[in-house]
This record gives C-alpha cells, structure tokens and sequence, in this order.
C-alpha cells in the first residue's frame, strides 16, 4: 500500500466533501457543539456531507435546517479548505457557504450530532473551534479569504 507523502494516509482513504454554513445576526455567529461525529467537543458552524447530485447551496440549507431548525435563504459561496483529521483518519475538502437570511430560532435539532448551540460574538468565538472552521477563520481557504466569518 502506497502513502501520500505529505500526509501519511494510505492513497486508498477517501477524501469527504462537507459543506459548512456561515449564519451570521448582527455582529455573531451561530456555532453548534459537536458530538458523537469526528471533532466531537468542538464548535462548529451547521453543516455537513454534500450528498450525491445536491449542490452546495441545496445541502447549506438542508443542514441548517436539520441542525438548527433555521429556514434560510440568500446562500452565498464564501471559500474552500483543505481539512485533515489524522486523529480520525478523515481528510475533507469543505465549501464553505454563507446564508445571508436566517428566519427563526435555533434548536438543537440533531441532539445525536450535538450538545448546545448558541450566537457568539465573532471577537469572542468559543474554544476549541472545529478543524475546518479553525482553517476558514485563519485564512487556509481557497477561493475567498480570511475575512469570511469575521
């Protein structure tokens, strides 16, 4: 079995494709807790694998309303990262979209895939922060810059 020089992963590990959704009211971000999924204990925006044939702006709202009860609407393309999780063997490219309305309140509507959510001022973002989130806000993004969520 051949490996990836860079990573160490054996080639034949596949690669994710997840969509991350930036919910922005006012000057904070709606950022869930994970749990029970790779990075759980980490906050993180809604999100997660694009299915086969859906778009990114199509799964952006499909997750959002499944994680957090959210209708929204305005979908953008903000930018791309490169996430590796060597912990879980797990290597994601993200797109990274944003929803420019947000209509109604947020619940923990997938309590199977996380254990709070809340608004958090972008100057204040809790700790520790997922992965791709992490590389977003840091500006390891392709196809936009480091300013997406702040």
């Amino acid at each position: 079995m051949s490996r990836s020089a860079e990573s160490g992963f054996p080639h034949h590990v596949g690669v994710g494709v997840g969509v991350g959704v930036l919910i922005r009211r006012d000057d904070r971000l709606l950022l869930i807790r994970r749990r029970g999924v790779h990075g759980s204990g980490t906050w993180s925006t809604p999100g997660g694998h694009l299915d086969f044939g859906e778009t990114p702006e199509a799964c952006a709202i499909r997750e959002a309303a499944e994680e957090t009860g959210l209708i929204v609407s305005g979908v953008v393309f903000r930018g791309i990262t490169n996430d590796l999780f060597p912990e879980d063997r797990k290597h994601y490219i993200t797109i990274w979209m944003e929803a420019l309305t947000a209509d109604g309140e947020p619940t923990l509507a997938a309590p199977e895939e996380s254990d709070a959510i809340d608004w958090f001022p972008l100057a204040r973002l809790p700790d520790p922060l997922f992965v791709s989130l992490d590389n977003l806000l840091n500006g390891r993004v392709y196809g936009g810059g480091s300013d997406q969520a702040g």
